[in-house]
């Protein structure tokens, strides 16, 4: 069968409320539906729906990788689909079967049915609904958002594949291995004639690749990117680079601004979905074999990215503000501005889930930030009796870089990991440039533009 198998530990459940749902539908996929919802989740929430890989079970994926933890802490619905092994002898979702990935057929339709039942169930928010997966999970993952983007607001491929890059099991691991090479525009066609007369907003999408992928090799991070930054009327290059716990982050924007595509590269990770165990309002996960201890928590940067993380979500019957805008960084500092809304006493402002400021107005500057840092940021409206309504879209800001100039010999700039060897030469972390021969005669000066990025700057400093 297709070799995207992954040996999963199963864990149990750490709650007794995920728990399975029948009769959701016609179910022509044979898939079965599993389901946590938080205690008490009010109306007006969001949905997560989260695609375990093969041989996985909804059991041995929600926990584990962090999901349950922010139902809990974000207070949203969360949605385990789950395959059966007279479908597919690996417990793989077919992804590669034009029958199950095409809209309204197959398992594509029972995932959508799945969706439809915890609405009708739990009266969640239609226009934030969100769609996640690992590997087959996240091949399947491209197929929901590409034929159902009228019901996901979101998407996050971990180590995953393109939409519609096989029809076949054969052609299917030869897109895992070693890739398929198309144009952006050639993948972005793909993802337009599966739902052909649709018009709306596509989802966002947030992929994730190891870079010592060998199942499913990394190439194909860079072919999703193409693939969704072309479906959003962009280019594949990177609107911000840099780096997010030590690894390397990308962030595409669209024309109005609005980040669209992210992507992160885990450097040194295989085939697998990384967490960060731990108590902290970041951490998440448990290590087993394909997810591993990476220290950082996909699930929470994925919610994030979708705006998820703020604050763990109001009850109140407010909208969320829209048009939360950027409007300034300094080296320290994040300015933002956002719509008013009608009825809101006030607004809460949230960075990485966490409250920042409490502002009056439609305006808020965040200060004591670190340089050359990305930070992202929600915000929602509270009425007059304190009772704060639904978050916003989360937007990304960066802060300003202080340059810093290190002059010294080519030996030593290698030694303080500003700088690389390569023949005998000696070249500048990030940029590249050749600096001459790697010994302890020749000086330069390096300056380093961004975190982990240096030039050289010889003329003076800051350039």
């Amino acid at each position: 069968m297709l070799a995207l198998v992954l040996g999963f530990t199963a864990t149990p459940a750490q709650a007794a409320s995920l728990t399975e749902v029948t009769g959701f539908g016609s179910n022509p996929g044979n898939l079965q539906m599993f389901r946590y919802v938080p205690d008490g989740l009010p109306a007006g929430r969001p949905m997560v729906v989260a695609l375990h890989g093969c041989t996985q079970t909804a059991a041995g994926f929600d926990n584990e990788t962090g999901w349950t933890k922010w139902a809990d802490t974000w207070g949203f619905a969360l949605l385990l689909p789950q395959q059966k092994s007279a479908n597919n002898a690996n417990s793989c979702f077919n992804w590669f079967e034009p029958g199950d990935f095409s809209r309204g057929q197959g398992e594509a339709l029972s995932i959508k049915q799945m969706v439809d039942r915890m609405a009708a169930d739990y009266a969640t928010d239609a226009s934030r609904v969100y769609v996640t997966g690992l590997s087959a999970g996240g091949a399947m993952t491209s197929v929901m958002a590409a034929s159902y983007p009228d019901v996901f607001a979101g998407a996050a491929v971990v180590a995953g594949i393109p939409f519609d890059c096989a029809r076949t099991m054969s052609a299917g691991l030869s897109c895992m291995s070693p890739g398929s090479d198309l144009t952006a525009q050639q993948w972005g066609d793909k993802v337009r004639a599966a739902y052909s007369t649709y018009s709306g907003a596509y989802p966002t999408m947030s992929v994730w690749h190891g870079t010592d992928d060998t199942t499913v090799k990394p190439m194909n991070m860079t072919e999703l990117v193409e693939q969704w930054t072309n479906v959003h009327g962009t280019d594949a290059t990177a609107d911000v680079s840099d780096t997010v716990q030590g690894y390397p982050h990308k962030v595409y924007r669209d024309g109005s601004g609005r980040a669209v595509v992210e992507s992160y590269s885990i450097t040194g990770m295989a085939h697998g979905q990384p967490v960060d165990p731990g108590s902290g309002a970041t951490q998440c996960g448990t290590a087993v074999q394909y997810i591993p201890d990476m220290n950082i928590c996909a699930s929470y940067r994925i919610g994030e990215f979708w705006g998820l993380a703020g604050g763990g979500g109001g009850t109140g019957s407010l909208p969320a503000p829209a048009g939360l805008t950027v409007t300034g960084t300094t080296d320290t500092s994040a300015s933002l501005s956002w719509n008013a809304v009608d009825g809101a006493a006030s607004y809460r402002v949230y960075r990485g889930g966490t409250q920042v400021g409490t502002p009056a107005g439609t305006s808020f500057t965040d200060t004591g930030l670190s340089a050359g840092t990305t930070y992202s940021y929600t915000v929602a409206a509270v009425d007059g009796s304190g009772t704060v309504g639904a978050t916003s879209a989360a937007v990304q800001a960066t802060t300003g870089a202080v340059h810093q100039c290190y002059t010294d010999n080519n030996y030593n700039q290698v030694v303080a990991g500003r700088a690389h060897t390569s023949g005998g030469y000696t070249y500048a972390n990030g940029s590249n440039q050749n600096m001459g021969l790697y010994n302890l005669y020749e000086t330069h000066t390096l300056e380093e533009t961004s975190p982990g990025y240096f030039v050289i700057s010889d003329a003076g400093c800051p350039a």
